[in-house]
C-alpha cells in the first residue's frame, strides 16, 4: 500500500518514504537495539569515503599558497595594496619568514588549475549514476576513489614537468572522484532505512567537512614543515591514506544486505522491509520526460546549482583571499581556512536533527521544513559574504563572520541535499547526478571568476565582488527553491503507476492477440 497522504499532498507525521508501507512507526527490531549495526559500519566507511574524497580536491587550494612565488606575480601599479586602510594599519601576521615558491603561475592560471579538477568530475557524474543503478554503486565509488589516490601521488612529478601536465592529472583524479556523490546516495538508498536517512544522510555528506577541516591545516603544517620539500608531501601523504581507504571498502562493504555474507538476519530483514517493504524491490525505467517537467526537481537543481558556485568560491579562494588580503603566514592559514568548515559540520549534524524533530512532532511537513532549513543553509552565508568584503582592516573578525555564514551553510544537508530523497526514493541517485553535475559546471566557474577580477590586483575591492557575486547567486538560487520547492513524493514516482502500465501493456497484449486470432478465423 502507498504512504497515506493527506488532502494537500503532503505527508505528516512520522513515516517512511516508500510506497510499500504505512504511515506508522515501525515495529521494533532486534537490529535496533544494536548500537552498531552493520549499516552503520557501511555508514562510517563512506563517511571516510567523503571526507577522502573533499580532501583530495581541497588540498590543491592550500598547496597552491606554497607552490606559487607571490611576489613574482604582476601587480597593477596604479592600485593600491589596500584602498580602504593606510599600510601602517594594516593588519600582518607574518611572523614566520616564508619561502616563495618555485612557479610562477597568474591568478588566472590558478584558477584554471584549481577548476581543472572539476572539468574531470562533472563527466562522470551522469554517467556513474546511470550505471550505477543498473550494475551496482560499489565498485565504481572504491575503484574510483582509487584513480584519484594513485593519481594526487603524481602530482608533484606533474608539476615540476609542467603546467599543462599538472592540469592533466588534477583532470584524471576529477575523473575517478566523479561516481562519489551518485554512488554514496545510491548506496544510502539500499542500506539505510527510510526513518534512519535525515541523520545518515547528513552524517554521510558532512564527511565534506570533516576531511576539509582535516586537509587544510594538516596541509599549512605539511607545507611549512613536511617532507620532500614541503608541500609535496601534502599529495604523498593524503594519496596513500586515500589509497588504503579505497582496498579496505573494496573489501568490507558489500553492495546491498542481502549480498552482505555475515550482516546478522534480523537486521537484514528490518533494513529490507522497511526500504521495500512488502512490495519487494521495483526497478523500473526512468521516467525522464516526467523528471524534466518536475518544477520541484528544477528547484532541488538550481538551488544545488547555487550552493556549489558560493561554496566553491569559499573553497577553493578562501586560503589565497587570507594570503594577498588578511595576510597570514602559510600554517595559520590553513589552520583559520578550516574554521568554517568545522562549524559547517557541526551545524548540518544539529541541523539534521531539528529537521527530523520538526518533521516527526506532525506540526510541520517535509516541504516546510526542507525550505525552513534550506533557507538557513544559503541565505545565511550570503549575508555573511556581504559583511565579511567590509571587514578588511580587522582579519579576525572577517575570519569570524566567515565561520560563522559557512557554519549556518550545513543546514542544506537537511534541505534540498535530502530532497531527492522526498520527491522520488526510487530515481534519487539518477536525479543527484544530474543535480550533482550541473551544479559543478556551475562551481567550476566559481575559481575562474575569481581568478579574472583579481588578476593583476589583488585588493579588497576586487576580492569584494567575488564575495559579492557568489551572495548574489546563493540569494537568487535559494528564493527560486523557496518558490518551487516541495518534500511531496511526486506522481511519477508512484509504483501504483508501474502496475497500471503493466496491466495496459498486459491488456494490449491480450487485444492484439485476439484480434490476431479473429482475423485468422475469418480468412478461414
Amino acid at each position: 500500500m502507498p504512504v497515506d497522504l493527506n488532502k494537500n499532498g503532503d505527508s505528516r507525521g512520522k513515516h517512511v518514504l516508500v510506497w510499500a508501507q504505512k504511515d506508522v512507526d515501525l515495529p521494533e527490531q532486534p537490529a535496533k537495539k544494536a548500537w552498531i549495526g552493520t549499516r552503520h559500519k557501511v555508514t562510517f566507511l563512506l563517511f571516510l569515503g567523503m571526507a577522502n574524497a573533499y580532501i583530495m580536491r581541497t588540498n590543491m587550494s592550500v598547496a597552491i599558497v606554497a607552490m606559487v612565488n607571490q611576489t613574482a606575480l604582476p601587480k597593477d601599479s596604479n592600485l593600491a595594496l589596500d584602498d580602504e586602510c593606510g599600510a601602517d594599519t594594516y593588519h600582518s601576521n607574518q611572523t614566520e619568514s616564508h619561502k616563495d615558491g618555485q612557479f610562477v603561475w597568474d591568478t588566472t592560471q590558478q584558477g584554471f588549475l584549481l577548476s581543472s579538477f572539476f572539468y574531470g568530475y562533472v563527466i562522470t557524474q551522469i554517467p556513474f549514476g546511470i550505471l550505477s543503478k543498473k550494475y551496482g554503486a560499489k565498485y565504481f565509488l572504491g575503484v574510483g576513489m582509487l584513480i584519484n589516490s594513485v593519481f594526487g601521488l603524481l602530482v608533484p612529478l606533474s608539476a615540476n614537468m609542467g603546467f599543462i601536465w599538472l592540469v592533466a592529472v588534477r583532470f584524471i583524479q576529477g575523473l575517478g572522484e566523479g561516481p562519489i556523490v551518485p554512488c554514496t546516495h545510491a548506496m544510502l538508498a539500499k542500506w539505510i532505512p527510510p526513518n534512519e536517512r535525515s541523520r545518515m544522510g547528513a552524517f554521510v555528506y558532512a564527511g565534506a567537512q570533516f576531511g576539509t577541516v582535516i586537509s587544510m591545516p594538516l596541509s599549512g603544517i605539511l607545507s611549512e614543515h613536511g617532507f620532500a620539500g614541503g608541500w609535496p608531501s601534502i599529495f604523498y601523504v593524503f594519496g596513500v591514506i586515500g589509497a588504503l581507504w579505497s582496498v579496505a571498502f573494496l573489501i568490507y562493504v558489500h553492495e546491498d544486505p542481502e549480498s552482505h555474507p555475515t550482516i546478522p538476519e534480523d537486521e537484514k530483514k528490518y533494513i529490507i522491509s522497511s526500504v521495500w517493504g512488502s512490495a519487494g524491490v521495483s526497478s523500473p525505467p526512468v521516467p525522464w520526460k516526467s523528471i524534466l517537467k518536475s518544477l520541484p526537481f528544477w528547484a532541488i537543481l538550481i538551488a544545488h546549482m547555487g550552493q556549489n558556485y558560493g561554496y566553491e568560491t569559499l573553497m577553493t579562494e578562501l586560503p589565497t583571499f587570507m594570503k594577498q588580503v588578511l595576510h597570514f603566514n602559510i600554517k595559520e592559514n590553513g589552520l583559520l581556512s578550516s574554521f568554517p568548515y568545522l562549524a559547517m559540520w557541526l551545524f548540518s549534524m544539529a541541523a539534521s536533527y531539528v529537521a527530523d524533530w520538526m518533521i516527526s512532532s506532525g506540526r510541520y511537513t517535509h516541504t516546510t521544513t526542507r525550505k525552513f532549513v534550506n533557507a538557513i543553509g544559503q541565505y545565511g552565508p550570503a549575508i555573511a559574504l556581504i559583511a565579511a568584503s567590509y571587514t578588511g582592516c580587522n582579519p579576525y573578525l572577517t575570519v569570524a563572520i566567515l565561520t560563522v555564514g559557512v557554519g549556518l551553510n550545513g543546514g542544506i544537508y537537511s534541505g534540498f541535499k535530502v530532497n531527492h530523497l522526498d520527491i522520488s526514493p526510487r530515481f534519487a541517485g539518477i536525479l543527484m547526478s544530474f543535480t550533482n553535475c550541473l551544479a559543478n559546471l556551475a562551481g567550476l566557474l566559481a575559481p575562474i571568476t575569481a581568478g579574472i577580477i583579481i588578476h593583476g590586483k589583488p585588493t579588497q575591492a576586487a576580492w569584494r565582488k567575488v564575495f559579492f557575486i557568489s551572495a548574489a547567486v546563493y540569494i537568487v538560487c535559494s528564493t527560486v527553491y523557496q518558490i518551487f520547492g516541495s518534500g511531496v513524493r511526486q506522481a511519477w514516482d508512484n509504483p501504483d503507476n508501474d502496475k497500471r502500465q503493466s496491466d495496459d501493456k498486459r491488456q494490449s497484449r491480450t487485444d492484439i492477440e485476439v484480434s490476431a486470432l479473429d482475423l485468422v478465423r475469418d480468412v478461414k
